[in-house]
Protein backbone atom coordinates (compact mmCIF):
# COMPACT_ATOMS: atom_id res chain seq x y z
CA UNK A 1 0.00 0.00 0.00
CA UNK A 2 2.57 2.40 1.29
CA UNK A 3 0.14 5.50 1.18
CA UNK A 4 -0.37 7.75 4.24
CA UNK A 5 -2.90 9.95 4.81
CA UNK A 6 -3.39 12.96 7.28
CA UNK A 7 -6.78 12.72 9.17
CA UNK A 8 -7.74 16.53 10.49
CA UNK A 9 -10.05 15.53 13.59
CA UNK A 10 -11.28 18.67 14.80
CA UNK A 11 -13.00 17.95 18.07
CA UNK A 12 -15.02 19.82 20.62
CA UNK A 13 -12.30 20.70 22.87
CA UNK A 14 -9.20 20.16 20.82
CA UNK A 15 -8.03 19.79 16.98
CA UNK A 16 -5.86 16.86 16.35
CA UNK A 17 -3.95 15.65 13.43
CA UNK A 18 -2.85 11.88 12.77
CA UNK A 19 -1.20 10.12 10.10
CA UNK A 20 -2.46 6.24 9.64
CA UNK A 21 -1.13 3.74 8.01
CA UNK A 22 -4.10 2.25 6.72
CA UNK A 23 -2.35 -1.32 5.86
CA UNK A 24 -1.91 -1.66 9.60
CA UNK A 25 -4.66 1.03 10.91
CA UNK A 26 -1.50 2.28 13.11
CA UNK A 27 -0.20 5.79 13.77
CA UNK A 28 2.72 7.41 11.98
CA UNK A 29 2.32 10.98 13.37
CA UNK A 30 -0.31 13.35 15.61
CA UNK A 31 -0.39 16.49 17.05
CA UNK A 32 -2.85 17.22 19.27
CA UNK A 33 -3.62 21.34 20.86
CA UNK A 34 -6.99 21.72 22.75
CA UNK A 35 -8.31 25.74 22.45
CA UNK A 36 -10.50 27.75 24.94
CA UNK A 37 -13.98 27.11 25.79
CA UNK A 38 -15.78 30.33 26.09
CA UNK A 39 -19.53 29.91 28.57
CA UNK A 40 -20.71 33.52 27.95
CA UNK A 41 -24.12 32.62 30.12
CA UNK A 42 -25.59 29.51 31.85
CA UNK A 43 -26.10 26.63 28.69
CA UNK A 44 -24.43 28.86 26.09
CA UNK A 45 -21.04 27.14 25.21
CA UNK A 46 -18.86 29.11 22.42
CA UNK A 47 -15.61 28.74 20.54
CA UNK A 48 -13.41 31.23 18.58
CA UNK A 49 -12.83 30.07 14.95
CA UNK A 50 -9.87 31.77 14.46
CA UNK A 51 -8.61 29.64 17.19
CA UNK A 52 -9.37 26.59 15.71
CA UNK A 53 -8.36 27.61 12.53
CA UNK A 54 -4.97 28.14 13.55
CA UNK A 55 -4.76 25.06 16.07
CA UNK A 56 -6.00 22.94 13.17
CA UNK A 57 -2.88 24.80 11.16
CA UNK A 58 -0.40 24.07 14.15
CA UNK A 59 -1.52 20.41 14.50
CA UNK A 60 -1.85 19.61 11.09
CA UNK A 61 1.97 20.76 10.16
CA UNK A 62 3.53 19.35 13.35
CA UNK A 63 2.20 16.02 12.12
CA UNK A 64 3.06 16.57 8.54
CA UNK A 65 6.59 17.53 10.18
CA UNK A 66 6.99 14.33 11.99
CA UNK A 67 5.76 12.30 8.93
CA UNK A 68 8.54 14.27 6.93
CA UNK A 69 11.53 12.95 9.42
CA UNK A 70 9.91 9.69 9.92
CA UNK A 71 10.67 9.58 5.36
CA UNK A 72 6.84 8.97 4.94
CA UNK A 73 5.22 10.80 2.23
CA UNK A 74 1.61 11.88 3.13
CA UNK A 75 -0.65 11.85 -0.46
CA UNK A 76 -4.13 12.98 1.12
CA UNK A 77 -6.35 14.42 4.09
CA UNK A 78 -9.28 13.11 5.05
CA UNK A 79 -11.39 15.78 7.36
CA UNK A 80 -13.83 14.98 10.54
CA UNK A 81 -15.34 17.32 12.83
CA UNK A 82 -17.41 18.27 15.51
CA UNK A 83 -20.66 18.38 14.03
CA UNK A 84 -23.49 21.14 14.70
CA UNK A 85 -21.10 23.33 15.68
CA UNK A 86 -22.45 26.95 13.89
CA UNK A 87 -20.53 29.22 12.15
CA UNK A 88 -20.92 31.63 10.21
CA UNK A 89 -18.62 33.99 7.96
CA UNK A 90 -18.01 37.04 5.41
CA UNK A 91 -17.29 35.41 2.01
CA UNK A 92 -14.82 38.06 1.42
CA UNK A 93 -12.95 38.40 4.09
CA UNK A 94 -13.43 34.12 5.52
CA UNK A 95 -13.55 36.47 9.32
CA UNK A 96 -16.47 34.84 10.95
CA UNK A 97 -18.98 37.46 12.20
CA UNK A 98 -20.05 35.76 15.92
CA UNK A 99 -18.34 33.20 17.96
CA UNK A 100 -18.90 29.62 17.01
CA UNK A 101 -22.15 28.20 18.57
CA UNK A 102 -20.79 24.76 20.53
CA UNK A 103 -23.43 21.79 19.78
CA UNK A 104 -24.03 21.58 23.16
CA UNK A 105 -25.28 25.35 23.65
CA UNK A 106 -28.95 25.89 24.42
CA UNK A 107 -29.84 29.51 24.02
CA UNK A 108 -32.24 28.76 21.38
CA UNK A 109 -34.53 26.05 23.95
CA UNK A 110 -37.28 29.26 23.92
CA UNK A 111 -37.41 29.28 19.71
CA UNK A 112 -37.28 25.25 19.43
CA UNK A 113 -40.27 25.35 22.10
CA UNK A 114 -42.17 28.07 20.31
CA UNK A 115 -41.34 25.25 16.59
CA UNK A 116 -43.08 22.64 19.06
CA UNK A 117 -45.64 24.20 20.40
CA UNK A 118 -46.86 25.42 16.81
CA UNK A 119 -46.77 21.51 16.03
CA UNK A 120 -44.34 21.01 13.63
CA UNK A 121 -42.23 18.12 15.40
CA UNK A 122 -43.87 15.34 12.77
CA UNK A 123 -43.29 17.41 9.63
CA UNK A 124 -39.62 18.53 10.45
CA UNK A 125 -38.73 14.70 12.26
CA UNK A 126 -40.41 13.82 8.62
CA UNK A 127 -38.15 15.47 6.57
CA UNK A 128 -34.90 16.20 8.48
CA UNK A 129 -34.95 12.81 10.68
CA UNK A 130 -34.38 14.94 13.80
CA UNK A 131 -36.58 15.97 17.27
CA UNK A 132 -36.45 19.43 17.36
CA UNK A 133 -34.18 20.88 19.75
CA UNK A 134 -31.47 23.34 20.00
CA UNK A 135 -28.43 20.83 19.40
CA UNK A 136 -28.66 21.55 15.98
CA UNK A 137 -27.49 24.10 13.95
CA UNK A 138 -30.89 25.37 12.19
CA UNK A 139 -31.98 27.21 15.47
CA UNK A 140 -28.31 28.52 15.95
CA UNK A 141 -28.21 30.10 12.68
CA UNK A 142 -31.37 32.18 12.77
CA UNK A 143 -29.97 33.32 16.74
CA UNK A 144 -26.80 34.17 14.70
CA UNK A 145 -28.29 35.92 11.90
CA UNK A 146 -31.10 38.18 14.72
CA UNK A 147 -28.16 38.91 17.24
CA UNK A 148 -25.13 40.38 15.07
CA UNK A 149 -26.62 44.08 13.25
CA UNK A 150 -27.00 43.67 9.88
CA UNK A 151 -26.66 39.85 9.56
CA UNK A 152 -29.89 38.56 7.97
CA UNK A 153 -29.93 41.12 5.29
CA UNK A 154 -26.22 40.33 4.14
CA UNK A 155 -27.30 36.49 4.65
CA UNK A 156 -30.26 37.23 2.17
CA UNK A 157 -27.81 39.09 -0.27
CA UNK A 158 -25.56 36.17 -0.37
CA UNK A 159 -22.81 38.40 1.21
CA UNK A 160 -21.92 35.64 4.12
CA UNK A 161 -21.69 31.59 3.98
CA UNK A 162 -22.88 29.04 7.11
CA UNK A 163 -21.03 25.86 7.54
CA UNK A 164 -20.25 23.18 10.28
CA UNK A 165 -16.67 23.28 11.44
CA UNK A 166 -15.71 20.58 8.32
CA UNK A 167 -17.26 23.75 5.87
CA UNK A 168 -15.15 27.04 7.32
CA UNK A 169 -11.97 24.27 7.22
CA UNK A 170 -12.01 23.45 3.99
CA UNK A 171 -13.09 27.33 2.76
CA UNK A 172 -10.26 28.50 4.84
CA UNK A 173 -7.50 25.72 3.29
CA UNK A 174 -9.01 26.29 -0.26
CA UNK A 175 -8.91 29.79 0.72
CA UNK A 176 -12.84 30.21 -0.10
CA UNK A 177 -12.46 27.91 -3.29
CA UNK A 178 -14.53 25.64 -2.01
CA UNK A 179 -18.06 26.41 0.40
CA UNK A 180 -19.07 22.32 0.84
CA UNK A 181 -20.46 20.22 3.44
CA UNK A 182 -20.54 16.67 3.49
CA UNK A 183 -24.13 14.89 3.54
CA UNK A 184 -23.49 13.33 7.01
CA UNK A 185 -22.79 17.06 8.90
CA UNK A 186 -25.43 18.32 6.32
CA UNK A 187 -27.93 16.01 8.22
CA UNK A 188 -26.99 17.55 11.06
CA UNK A 189 -28.03 21.21 10.40
CA UNK A 190 -32.11 20.50 10.28
CA UNK A 191 -32.21 22.10 6.95
CA UNK A 192 -31.37 18.68 5.09
CA UNK A 193 -34.38 16.75 3.72
CA UNK A 194 -32.45 13.45 4.39
CA UNK A 195 -34.77 10.99 1.95
CA UNK A 196 -33.48 13.56 -1.11
CA UNK A 197 -30.36 14.72 0.42
CA UNK A 198 -30.90 18.23 -0.42
CA UNK A 199 -31.65 21.30 1.41
CA UNK A 200 -35.27 21.82 1.82
CA UNK A 201 -37.16 24.99 1.63
CA UNK A 202 -39.53 24.57 3.91
CA UNK A 203 -37.39 23.70 6.62
CA UNK A 204 -35.37 26.90 5.75
CA UNK A 205 -38.70 28.68 6.11
CA UNK A 206 -39.26 26.90 9.50
CA UNK A 207 -36.22 27.74 10.77
CA UNK A 208 -36.02 31.32 9.02
CA UNK A 209 -32.50 30.56 7.56
CA UNK A 210 -31.87 32.43 3.86
CA UNK A 211 -30.67 29.49 1.76
CA UNK A 212 -28.37 31.83 0.24
CA UNK A 213 -26.07 30.97 2.93
CA UNK A 214 -25.77 27.16 2.42
CA UNK A 215 -23.06 24.96 1.31
CA UNK A 216 -23.14 23.17 -1.85
CA UNK A 217 -23.40 18.90 -0.06
CA UNK A 218 -21.00 16.51 -1.58
CA UNK A 219 -20.32 13.18 -1.12
CA UNK A 220 -17.99 11.89 2.30
CA UNK A 221 -15.35 10.48 -0.15
CA UNK A 222 -13.81 12.42 -3.11
CA UNK A 223 -12.05 15.28 -4.66
CA UNK A 224 -12.89 18.05 -2.52
CA UNK A 225 -10.55 20.20 -3.15
CA UNK A 226 -6.70 21.47 -3.17
CA UNK A 227 -5.68 22.16 0.65
CA UNK A 228 -2.85 24.77 0.41
CA UNK A 229 -3.27 27.99 2.96
CA UNK A 230 -1.71 27.32 5.98
CA UNK A 231 -0.42 23.94 5.48
CA UNK A 232 3.42 23.40 4.39
CA UNK A 233 2.57 21.19 2.15
CA UNK A 234 -0.40 21.34 -0.71
CA UNK A 235 -2.46 17.90 -0.38
CA UNK A 236 -6.11 17.16 -1.98
CA UNK A 237 -8.61 16.72 0.59
CA UNK A 238 -10.19 13.30 -0.02
CA UNK A 239 -12.72 13.16 2.43
CA UNK A 240 -15.03 15.09 5.07
CA UNK A 241 -17.49 13.53 7.22
CA UNK A 242 -18.92 14.16 10.63
CA UNK A 243 -17.21 12.82 13.73
CA UNK A 244 -19.68 10.23 14.90
CA UNK A 245 -20.41 9.04 11.34
CA UNK A 246 -16.45 8.50 10.89
CA UNK A 247 -16.12 6.68 13.90
CA UNK A 248 -18.53 3.97 12.57
CA UNK A 249 -16.60 3.92 9.49
CA UNK A 250 -13.42 3.40 11.47
CA UNK A 251 -14.85 0.38 13.35
CA UNK A 252 -15.74 -1.03 10.28
CA UNK A 253 -19.73 -0.88 10.96
CA UNK A 254 -20.75 -0.97 7.19
CA UNK A 255 -23.83 -3.83 7.71
CA UNK A 256 -27.22 -3.16 9.07
CA UNK A 257 -27.61 -3.67 13.07
CA UNK A 258 -23.93 -2.70 13.33
CA UNK A 259 -23.17 -0.31 16.13
CA UNK A 260 -20.63 1.52 17.77
CA UNK A 261 -20.08 4.02 20.92
CA UNK A 262 -17.83 6.67 20.63
CA UNK A 263 -16.88 7.88 24.41
CA UNK A 264 -15.50 11.51 23.80
CA UNK A 265 -16.76 14.70 25.08
CA UNK A 266 -20.21 13.50 24.68
CA UNK A 267 -21.31 9.85 23.74
CA UNK A 268 -22.72 8.92 20.56
CA UNK A 269 -24.27 5.24 19.24
CA UNK A 270 -25.11 4.43 15.67
CA UNK A 271 -26.78 2.20 14.97
CA UNK A 272 -26.49 0.90 10.55
CA UNK A 273 -29.93 0.85 9.55
CA UNK A 274 -28.64 0.66 5.62
CA UNK A 275 -30.72 2.07 2.49
CA UNK A 276 -33.67 2.29 5.12
CA UNK A 277 -34.71 5.01 7.06
CA UNK A 278 -35.67 3.99 10.21
CA UNK A 279 -38.44 6.13 12.15
CA UNK A 280 -37.48 5.95 16.33
CA UNK A 281 -40.71 5.66 18.43
CA UNK A 282 -38.27 6.46 21.42
CA UNK A 283 -37.30 9.87 19.84
CA UNK A 284 -34.29 8.94 18.58
CA UNK A 285 -32.61 10.57 15.52
CA UNK A 286 -32.49 8.90 11.94
CA UNK A 287 -29.67 10.56 10.42
CA UNK A 288 -27.02 9.94 7.09
CA UNK A 289 -24.56 7.44 8.08
CA UNK A 290 -22.30 7.64 5.01
CA UNK A 291 -22.81 9.12 1.91
CA UNK A 292 -21.12 7.78 -1.52
CA UNK A 293 -21.47 7.66 -4.90
CA UNK A 294 -24.74 10.30 -4.12
CA UNK A 295 -25.97 6.76 -2.40
CA UNK A 296 -27.39 7.21 1.06
CA UNK A 297 -26.20 5.15 3.94
CA UNK A 298 -28.93 5.57 6.88
CA UNK A 299 -28.40 5.60 10.40
CA UNK A 300 -30.05 6.07 13.82
CA UNK A 301 -28.30 7.32 16.37
CA UNK A 302 -28.73 8.48 19.97
CA UNK A 303 -26.97 11.20 21.59
CA UNK A 304 -25.51 11.69 25.24
CA UNK A 305 -24.61 15.57 25.70
CA UNK A 306 -21.69 14.44 28.45
CA UNK A 307 -19.58 11.31 29.40
CA UNK A 308 -15.82 12.57 29.04
CA UNK A 309 -17.07 15.95 30.21
CA UNK A 310 -18.38 14.73 33.72
CA UNK A 311 -14.78 13.66 34.45
CA UNK A 312 -13.22 16.87 33.08
CA UNK A 313 -15.69 18.85 34.97
CA UNK A 314 -14.51 16.48 37.87
CA UNK A 315 -11.00 17.22 37.14
CA UNK A 316 -11.28 20.57 36.12
CA UNK A 317 -13.93 22.07 37.60
CA UNK A 318 -14.18 20.64 41.43
CA UNK A 319 -10.13 19.14 41.23
CA UNK A 320 -11.27 15.47 42.33
CA UNK A 321 -9.26 13.93 39.84
CA UNK A 322 -5.84 14.97 38.67
CA UNK A 323 -5.50 12.75 36.08
CA UNK A 324 -8.41 11.24 34.05
CA UNK A 325 -6.53 8.00 34.20
CA UNK A 326 -6.96 8.15 37.92
CA UNK A 327 -10.89 7.29 37.62
CA UNK A 328 -10.22 3.87 36.65
CA UNK A 329 -8.31 2.83 39.38
CA UNK A 330 -10.48 4.78 41.85
CA UNK A 331 -13.72 2.95 40.79
CA UNK A 332 -12.32 -0.53 40.56
CA UNK A 333 -11.24 -0.11 44.42
CA UNK A 334 -15.36 0.54 45.63
CA UNK A 335 -17.39 -2.62 46.11
CA UNK A 336 -20.20 -1.10 44.85
CA UNK A 337 -21.58 2.80 44.03
CA UNK A 338 -22.93 3.07 47.84
CA UNK A 339 -26.37 4.42 46.45
CA UNK A 340 -24.95 7.15 44.49
CA UNK A 341 -26.21 8.27 41.34
CA UNK A 342 -25.21 11.61 38.90
CA UNK A 343 -27.32 12.77 36.18
CA UNK A 344 -24.88 14.76 34.66
CA UNK A 345 -27.39 16.78 32.64
CA UNK A 346 -25.02 19.87 32.65
CA UNK A 347 -26.16 20.97 28.83
CA UNK A 348 -29.70 19.11 29.38
CA UNK A 349 -30.46 15.81 28.79
CA UNK A 350 -30.26 14.02 24.81
CA UNK A 351 -31.92 11.12 23.76
CA UNK A 352 -34.26 9.49 24.26
CA UNK A 353 -35.44 12.20 26.98
CA UNK A 354 -34.81 15.34 25.33
CA UNK A 355 -35.12 17.87 28.31
CA UNK A 356 -33.11 20.52 26.89
CA UNK A 357 -33.47 22.74 30.32
CA UNK A 358 -33.05 20.15 32.37
CA UNK A 359 -29.07 20.08 34.75
CA UNK A 360 -26.96 17.76 36.55
CA UNK A 361 -28.12 16.51 39.67
CA UNK A 362 -26.51 13.98 42.33
CA UNK A 363 -28.52 11.31 44.29
CA UNK A 364 -28.03 9.01 47.34
CA UNK A 365 -25.60 11.62 48.91
CA UNK A 366 -24.85 10.63 53.16
CA UNK A 367 -22.22 11.59 55.81
CA UNK A 368 -20.61 8.46 54.56
CA UNK A 369 -20.48 9.78 50.93
CA UNK A 370 -16.86 10.18 49.53
CA UNK A 371 -15.00 11.86 46.69
CA UNK A 372 -14.51 8.55 45.41
CA UNK A 373 -18.03 7.62 45.27
CA UNK A 374 -18.76 10.86 42.96
CA UNK A 375 -16.20 9.59 40.51
CA UNK A 376 -17.70 6.07 40.30
CA UNK A 377 -20.93 7.77 40.04
CA UNK A 378 -19.76 9.89 37.34
CA UNK A 379 -18.31 6.68 35.39
CA UNK A 380 -21.17 4.51 36.00
CA UNK A 381 -24.17 7.49 34.58
CA UNK A 382 -22.20 7.26 31.01
CA UNK A 383 -23.06 3.30 30.94
CA UNK A 384 -26.40 4.36 32.37
CA UNK A 385 -27.07 6.52 29.55
CA UNK A 386 -25.75 4.28 26.74
CA UNK A 387 -27.99 1.11 28.33
CA UNK A 388 -30.80 4.02 27.38
CA UNK A 389 -29.80 4.38 24.24
CA UNK A 390 -29.52 0.60 23.35
CA UNK A 391 -33.20 -0.03 24.94
CA UNK A 392 -34.58 2.13 23.23
CA UNK A 393 -32.81 0.69 19.73
CA UNK A 394 -34.21 -2.73 20.73
CA UNK A 395 -37.55 -1.14 21.40
CA UNK A 396 -37.85 0.38 17.74
CA UNK A 397 -36.62 -3.39 16.53
CA UNK A 398 -32.88 -3.15 16.21
CA UNK A 399 -31.22 -4.80 19.39
CA UNK A 400 -27.59 -5.69 18.53
CA UNK A 401 -25.18 -8.77 19.79
CA UNK A 402 -22.57 -6.64 19.83
CA UNK A 403 -21.24 -3.12 20.77
CA UNK A 404 -17.48 -1.60 19.44
CA UNK A 405 -17.13 1.01 21.47
CA UNK A 406 -13.94 3.60 20.82
CA UNK A 407 -13.04 7.29 22.22
CA UNK A 408 -10.96 7.92 25.22
CA UNK A 409 -12.95 6.65 27.95
CA UNK A 410 -13.21 3.26 26.24
CA UNK A 411 -9.43 2.72 27.24
CA UNK A 412 -11.13 2.93 30.43
CA UNK A 413 -10.99 -1.48 31.35
CA UNK A 414 -13.76 -0.83 34.87
CA UNK A 415 -16.05 1.47 32.67
CA UNK A 416 -16.14 -1.08 29.38
CA UNK A 417 -16.93 -4.07 31.90
CA UNK A 418 -19.28 -1.84 34.03
CA UNK A 419 -20.92 -1.34 30.24
CA UNK A 420 -20.81 -4.54 28.85
CA UNK A 421 -23.12 -5.67 32.33
CA UNK A 422 -25.24 -3.31 32.59
CA UNK A 423 -26.08 -3.16 28.97
CA UNK A 424 -26.03 -7.56 28.61
CA UNK A 425 -24.03 -7.16 25.44
CA UNK A 426 -20.75 -8.18 24.35
CA UNK A 427 -18.34 -5.04 24.05
CA UNK A 428 -15.24 -5.18 21.33
CA UNK A 429 -12.79 -2.48 21.81
CA UNK A 430 -10.23 -2.39 18.79
CA UNK A 431 -6.35 -1.93 19.42
CA UNK A 432 -6.71 1.52 17.33
CA UNK A 433 -8.75 4.00 19.35
CA UNK A 434 -8.68 6.61 17.47
CA UNK A 435 -11.30 5.33 14.83
CA UNK A 436 -13.06 8.64 14.39
CA UNK A 437 -9.76 10.02 13.03
CA UNK A 438 -9.09 6.47 11.04
CA UNK A 439 -12.28 6.72 9.77
CA UNK A 440 -11.61 9.51 7.45
CA UNK A 441 -8.45 8.34 6.63
CA UNK A 442 -10.01 5.04 5.20
CA UNK A 443 -12.36 7.43 3.42
CA UNK A 444 -9.36 9.30 2.08
CA UNK A 445 -7.71 5.98 1.17
CA UNK A 446 -11.28 4.98 -0.30
CA UNK A 447 -11.17 8.01 -2.84
CA UNK A 448 -7.33 7.73 -3.76
CA UNK A 449 -8.25 4.07 -4.84
CA UNK A 450 -6.40 2.47 -2.15
CA UNK A 451 -9.38 0.17 -1.18
CA UNK A 452 -12.31 -1.05 -4.21
CA UNK A 453 -15.00 -0.47 -1.86
CA UNK A 454 -15.86 0.71 1.25
CA UNK A 455 -16.29 -3.10 2.99
CA UNK A 456 -12.31 -3.37 2.40
CA UNK A 457 -11.51 -0.70 4.52
CA UNK A 458 -12.63 -3.15 7.34
CA UNK A 459 -8.62 -4.41 6.71
CA UNK A 460 -7.74 -1.86 8.97
CA UNK A 461 -9.60 -2.60 11.88
CA UNK A 462 -8.23 -4.96 14.69
CA UNK A 463 -9.72 -5.86 18.00
CA UNK A 464 -7.59 -5.46 21.37
CA UNK A 465 -10.35 -6.65 24.03
CA UNK A 466 -13.35 -8.34 24.43
CA UNK A 467 -15.80 -7.55 27.71
CA UNK A 468 -18.52 -9.85 28.37
CA UNK A 469 -21.25 -9.48 30.86
CA UNK A 470 -20.65 -11.10 34.66
CA UNK A 471 -23.54 -9.18 36.23
CA UNK A 472 -26.21 -10.82 37.67
CA UNK A 473 -29.81 -10.16 36.47
CA UNK A 474 -31.24 -8.55 39.90
CA UNK A 475 -28.68 -6.61 40.36
CA UNK A 476 -28.89 -5.30 36.84
CA UNK A 477 -32.11 -4.57 37.84
CA UNK A 478 -31.89 -2.96 40.39
CA UNK A 479 -28.89 -0.29 39.41
CA UNK A 480 -30.96 0.53 36.31
CA UNK A 481 -34.02 0.91 38.06
CA UNK A 482 -32.37 3.40 40.70
CA UNK A 483 -30.54 5.15 37.79
CA UNK A 484 -33.87 5.77 36.19
CA UNK A 485 -35.94 6.84 39.05
CA UNK A 486 -32.67 9.50 39.23
CA UNK A 487 -33.36 10.74 35.92
CA UNK A 488 -36.80 11.09 36.39
CA UNK A 489 -36.26 13.39 39.65
CA UNK A 490 -33.97 15.09 37.43
CA UNK A 491 -36.12 16.25 34.17
CA UNK A 492 -39.06 16.99 36.50
CA UNK A 493 -37.78 19.14 39.55
CA UNK A 494 -36.58 21.68 36.94
CA UNK A 495 -35.63 24.95 39.03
Amino acid sequence: MNRFYLSIDQGTTSSRAIVFDLETGGVIAQAQKEFTQFFPQSGWVEHDGEEIWQSVCNVANEALLQSEKAGVNVVGIGITNQRETTLIWDRKTGKPIHRAIVWQDRRTSKRCQELISNGLEDEIADKAGLVIDPYFSASKIAWILDNVKGARIRAENGELAFGTIETFLIWRLTNGNKHISDATNASRTSLLNIKTAKWDKRLCELFNVPMPLLPEIVDCAGNLGNAYKGLSKQLPILSAIGDQQSASVGQACFHPGSVKATFGTGCFVILNTGGKILKSSNRLLTTIGLQLNQKQTYAMEGSIFVAGAVIQWLRDGIGLLKDAKQSEKIASELASNNGVYMVPAFTGLGAPYWSADARGAIFGITRDTSPEDFIRAALEAVAYQTNDLISAMAQDGMRPTNIKVDGGMAANNWLMQFLSDIVDITVERPSQLETTALGSAMLAGLADGVFSSIENTASSWRLEKKFTPNMTPSNRRILTENWSEAVTKTRFSIM
